[in-house]
């Protein structure tokens, strides 16, 4: 009979606020297979926990191991006292995105990126994109602590842990507002009127979009395609040559947007209800 098992290769590391990490190797009988890594989640805590890593050596693979694996972590986490378990997959890993589906995963946002040239698009004529002012950051970031927190707590995170997260999230990364290092806070003007916003931030070699909203009232006319490829000119002034964004799933307007414009799935960000 054969038992797979994880075996810990390191003491439980707990971080700063509570934070939680280990690593295991997999094993049959006592044999090692694989390992895998398991942490509570940087920006939720304790709540939730991370697989940050699953790996089953060649020779076990395609015999349940990994099957087996991902289960014996969940009990780890529920040990952790976690409620919730995330796991992110590469977009090319078929067998480890239908396993996670197999596991009772939901996706929840999926990352994606496009490869830049060195020709900034133009955008289309009337519309322009300047920097935000200071009178209109300030606004603009509250409410997007509120609604950031939204589109968590619909998808699976608790609201407190939801808003936590993205009021952790946006403090970090507006805590200088408009002089925050390697970010763009700007708005789209068309015929000289406002009609939406974007946030661009340079980390490493690539460009994210942290944002891209079009007022409601001007919604439908074409200014969300304007605001990104106001981005691609901003990712390719600062010499970036891969734009990459997040988009929450069943979002399919903006998912048919990105897709139209070049951009190609990379991964996938998964979670499972432990309670």
């Amino acid at each position: 009979m054969m038992t797979t098992t994880l075996r810990p290769t390191e003491p439980l590391q707990r971080g700063a606020e509570g934070a939680l990490s280990r690593h295991f190797t997999v094993c049959v009988n006592s044999r090692p297979v694989g390992a895998i890594h398991l942490a509570t989640h940087p920006s939720f805590g304790a709540a939730v926990a991370q697989i940050r890593d699953l790996r089953i050596d060649e020779p076990d693979r395609r015999r349940g191991r990994g099957t087996v694996a991902a289960l014996a972590a969940e009990e780890v986490a529920r040990g952790w006292g976690c409620g919730q378990l995330e796991i992110r997959v590469p977009a090319d890993a078929e067998p480890a995105l239908r396993l996670a589906t197999m596991l009772g995963y939901v996706h929840r946002n999926r990352g994606m990126e496009k490869p830049l040239g060195t020709d900034a698009p133009e955008l289309p004529a009337g519309s322009r994109g300047r920097p935000m002012t200071e009178a209109e950051f300030w606004p603009w970031a509250e409410r997007g602590i509120t609604e950031y927190a939204g589109d968590w707590s619909t998808r699976g995170v608790p609201e407190a842990e939801a808003m936590a997260r993205s009021r952790k999230d946006h403090e970090k990364l507006v805590q200088r507002g408009l002089a925050t290092p390697e970010a763009l806070y700007s708005v789209l003007e068309h015929d000289g009127v406002r009609v939406g916003v974007l946030w661009v931030e340079f980390v490493g070699a690539k460009a994210m979009v942290y944002d891209v909203e079009t007022e409601e009232a001007f919604r439908g006319r074409g200014h969300g395609r304007s605001l990104m490829l106001l981005a691609e000119a901003q990712a390719i002034a600062a010499g970036r040559r891969v734009l990459g964004l997040n988009v929450f799933a069943g979002n399919t307007p903006a998912e048919r947007l990105y897709e139209s414009l070049g951009y190609v799935t990379v991964g996938y960000s998964m979670y499972k209800s432990l309670l």
